[in-house]
């Protein structure tokens, strides 16, 4: 049976009754709660025992909120004191045992799009420190918005560290996702293509494919800490500074410059094709063109690489706004 402040269904409701009647005997409590003479005695003991009630001159009365909940929460402070010291005891034993695992036990095979995606939630929220990730197609789940787990941890304070394949900047929503991700501190980097998708939580979990297909994502493997795992670290430190920073554009230091033009230059810098850029910006491939091109004379660049060059020398392009 759930508990609420400590205290069963049935105690909660003899409790909230005295709260708003000040003193009642069994018989008021009973006609109150509509609960039998039993339960409602059984539940006063308890009360009492647990120091939220007590008995006046023959009546049952609460014990003041404020006097009975710091003590149930002093009590609630000790435990979380006690069980973090016993997870903490846990963790120790986990890993002693992890060292003389079976090859076989290092890793765990999940199945499924379903099972997949809430595998990466558990094994992103794992993370004390940073997150690193690898994203490439396909995906358990289409990445239209930011990913909740990486916004909650992220507002903790978490690191996050991500490397898009170029073909993964195409199918993430700009604003929604991409641009929201870089707004909370997101770092991210683009490689023109990548060996695998990843998840490193810390140093002692990850997460890669096993099996999938150009569009399904159909298995993948839950890697702990091992030789396996210090060389996917070591691979996305390789990707990492082979990358090309990705700066979508914040409020631009100069006026001359919108956010939008400022975001097509972003984008442009990242190699993505032409028709895949307009596309992102929601301009017809026509439309994008005679902006790219009135850019590079307002810019007096002769190519798209000395356009982002001076660009960024103008400094049209490294902060994002917060996002709407």
């Amino acid at each position: 049976m759930a508990c609420v402040l400590g205290l069963r269904s049935a105690e909660l409701a003899v409790y909230e009754t005295l709260v708003d009647s000040y003193q009642l005997d069994e018989a008021e409590l009973c006609l109150a709660t509509e609960l039998d003479e039993r339960i409602v005695r059984a539940a006063l003991r308890s009360l009492a025992e647990l120091g939220f009630a007590h008995r006046v001159d023959g009546l049952h009365a609460a014990v003041a909120p404020d006097v009975a909940l710091a003590t149930y929460f002093l009590r609630r402070e000790d435990d979380l004191r006690r069980d973090r010291l016993l997870a903490g005891a846990l963790q120790v034993r986990y890993e002693r045992a992890a060292g003389v695992r079976a090859p076989a036990d290092l890793v765990e095979v999940v199945h499924g799009a379903e099972a997949i995606a809430r595998r990466v939630g558990q094994v992103m929220r794992t993370a004390r420190h940073e997150v690193r990730f690898v994203d490439k197609p396909p995906y358990a789940n289409a990445p239209t918005s930011l990913h909740p787990v990486e916004e909650e941890l992220l507002g903790r304070g978490v690191r996050f560290r991500g490397i898009y394949e170029r073909q993964a900047l195409e199918l993430h929503d700009l604003r929604a996702d991409l641009e929201m991700g870089l707004s909370l501190g997101e770092e991210a980097r683009v490689v023109a293509a990548a060996p695998t998708k990843m998840i490193l939580a810390d140093t002692h979990l990850g997460l890669i494919p096993l099996h999938s297909t150009e569009t399904t994502l159909d298995s993948a493997v839950v890697v702990h800490r091992s030789a396996l795992l210090d060389s996917l670290g070591a691979l996305f430190a390789k990707l990492w500074d082979d990358a090309v920073p990705l700066a979508l554009p914040g409020q631009p230091a100069s006026t001359e410059m919108s956010i939008e033009d400022a975001r097509l230059l972003a984008l442009l810098a990242t190699g993505l094709p032409d028709r895949s850029i307009a596309k992102q910006l929601g301009l017809s491939y026509r439309t994008f063109q005679r902006r790219l091109h009135r850019l590079m004379d307002e810019l007096g660049a002769q190519t798209r690489f000395q356009a982002g060059l001076r660009a960024a020398a103008r400094g049209a392009g490294s902060l994002l706004p917060p996002p709407p």
